[in-house]
């Protein structure tokens, strides 16, 4: 396609609805929706499947940091599928209502799942979770047209999944998606984008705001006793992190080449290392360099 006389490019929103683009984008969300459940409920909930629907309310595990994961997932999982919908042409309004119902609507089916383990069961506080990522995200597109507060995830390997190893994973990939002490989530602000386009602070620069969790060995107590073989018992004592970092806001730079902006919008839910200040039990502490 053309566009003012040039070719448009795989990368580049569509300028009008585009019914092939419309087509795969549903499809393919469709198929990872459809597969996702089933590969779930016959091979991680095969288990622990019950056929009976219970509650569970899991608001007070982890010292929040799991709610903090749903609102992030919310976030993340609105945020690409309207995007889809905006590179097929579709319009901004009708993008994000498609966005965010498809996220409520998969979130939910995911705790549905959970309804029916042994093991978890129906949480409210998940879903009012998942309804605020899903929120934040489309809220400052309808204020904004451009996400100013920005939810980002970063991680390192604790030194605690040793001890709970099938709680806290035993692989590094699973030590990273399954250690809350590993993980932390950010508030990610430039402050470029609250002054006039005049102004000569970076664009690229921003400040962040995250939290974290310490020594927190099993999801229901914050003090926790293992049996270390030298010298003998240790007791961990859960805490939480506040952290304050500097970052980089990659949509604050503006590349000439649609896909390395694609590609900067991938990356930008992370958050870059950079040195932090953390304030945890008490205490104020300096990292020189923070992932």
């Amino acid at each position: 396609m053309t566009l003012l006389g040039r070719t448009q490019t795989f990368f580049e929103n569509d300028s009008t609805l585009n019914p092939k683009r419309t087509a795969w984008t549903s499809a393919t969300i469709a198929t990872g929706w459809t597969g996702s459940i089933l590969a779930l409920k016959n091979v991680w909930y095969k288990e622990s499947w019950t056929n009976s629907f219970h509650l569970f309310d899991d608001s007070q595990q982890w010292l929040g940091m799991d709610k903090i994961g749903h609102v992030y997932t919310g976030n993340l999982i609105t945020k690409n599928i309207a995007s889809l919908y905006r590179w097929s042409g579709v319009n901004r309004k009708q993008s994000l209502l498609i966005g965010s119902s498809v996220a409520f609507g998969y979130l939910s089916s995911l705790e549905l799942l959970d309804a029916y383990s042994e093991k978890w069961g129906f949480s409210w506080s998940d879903i009012g979770a998942n309804t605020l990522g899903i929120a934040w995200y489309t809220w400052q597109e309808l204020l904004w047209e451009e996400q100013r507060l920005k939810l980002k995830f970063s991680a390192h390997l604790s030194p605690y999944a040793q001890y709970r190893p099938n709680t806290l994973g035993g692989t590094v990939s699973e030590r990273l998606l399954k250690d809350y002490n590993g993980q932390t989530y950010w508030l990610s602000i430039s402050p470029a984008q609250f002054m006039n386009e005049s102004s000569s602070f970076p664009k690229w620069l921003s400040f962040s705001f995250g939290y974290s969790i310490d020594e927190k060995i099993h999801g229901d107590f914050n003090s926790y006793t293992v049996l270390t073989g030298k010298p003998g018992l240790k007791t961990f004592n859960a805490k939480s992190q506040y952290l304050f970092s500097l970052d980089i806001d990659f949509q604050g730079f503006n590349p000439k080449r649609q896909w390395m902006k694609t590609l900067f919008k991938v990356i930008n839910h992370v958050k870059v290392p950079f040195p932090a200040v953390i304030f945890s039990g008490g205490k104020l502490e300096v990292s020189s360099l923070y992932f």
